[in-house]
């Protein structure tokens, strides 16, 4: 099925209940995938009014795109909880062919629903909070080590299988603010390298995509807009779209990236130019 180069494969997409990891999931069923996907508690669709219930994101997915859609929902930051997903995941679609990790996000102990939609009060390298020190570097950086230790072993003894995480362009360069979140999404970016050089002679493929300033109902709530950068049309001086990010992931997880592993795309219309 030359429109369907996924129609073979199962993905589970971490953080897809919502935003950029929700588009990714749909955007991975629309090419003939069955996606399972995450949110870290049934209605944490809720928190930007994105949707009801995880169930009724799955629902959408699938009826949009005749796929088979199974909805999981954990704290990620949790082991013994990595490991009961990813096993109800195989239980019900026999492997996980390709793993997105998108759960994250500059979101502090106060969670989504604090002030700023959740970042941190103090989000600098030496005032923030401790507690969002340990919120921020679990949600971005701990949820994809863990889920890729629980899911890439299966990977590497079938040899074939595809790892995407999802950086973030704060961690391709120092900032004063942001500063745990660049910090965790940079462990992120050099983590997929070192994976990357693991699982290569195995025929896994481990990349990044590093996303910049992106369109999404958190994206809107946290911080003040720039509407010439959110109106812009025909000119890459602007806010990206969550589909721009599913078709970076898109590259990596089918044969257009065959010979390419180890990689960190920054999909931001050239916001940053300097070496990655």
């Amino acid at each position: 099925m030359s429109n369907q180069p996924l129609h073979d494969k199962i993905a589970w997409v971490t953080g897809s209940s919502r935003g950029i990891g929700r588009v990714i999931a749909d955007h991975l069923a629309s090419l003939g995938a069955r996606v399972a996907i995450h949110g870290t508690s049934p209605h944490s669709t809720r928190a930007f009014n994105e949707a009801d219930s995880l169930d009724a994101v799955a629902q959408e997915i699938a009826q949009k795109h005749d796929q088979e859609i199974l909805a999981v929902a954990g704290d990620l930051t949790d082991d013994a909880t990595v490991q009961k997903l990813t096993t109800q995941i195989v239980q019900r679609f026999g492997q996980i062919d390709i793993l997105v990790n998108c759960a994250g996000g500059d979101i502090g102990a106060q969670g989504t629903m604090g002030e700023n939609a959740g970042k941190p009060r103090s989000n600098d390298a030496l005032f923030i909070n401790l507690d969002d020190i340990r919120s921020v570097l679990d949600r971005n950086l701990m949820t994809c080590l863990l889920c890729c230790r629980a899911v890439a072993p299966a990977m590497l003894e079938r040899k074939a299988g595809w790892i995407v995480n999802i950086g973030s362009v704060g961690g391709t360069g120092g900032r004063d603010h942001g500063v745990i979140y660049g910090t965790a999404k940079a462990a992120v970016h050099h983590y997929s390298r070192c994976l990357a050089a693991q699982l290569r002679p195995h025929n896994v493929y481990v990349n990044v995509v590093a996303p910049g300033s992106t369109m999404t109902p958190r994206f809107l709530a946290s911080r003040a807009i720039d509407e010439t950068q959110s109106t812009a049309q025909h000119t890459l001086n602007r806010y990206g779209h969550s589909i721009e990010i599913a078709r970076a992931v898109e590259f990596f997880v089918t044969p257009a990236s065959s010979y390419v592993t180890g990689q960190v795309l920054r999909v931001d219309g050239g916001n940053q130019l300097w070496p990655a």
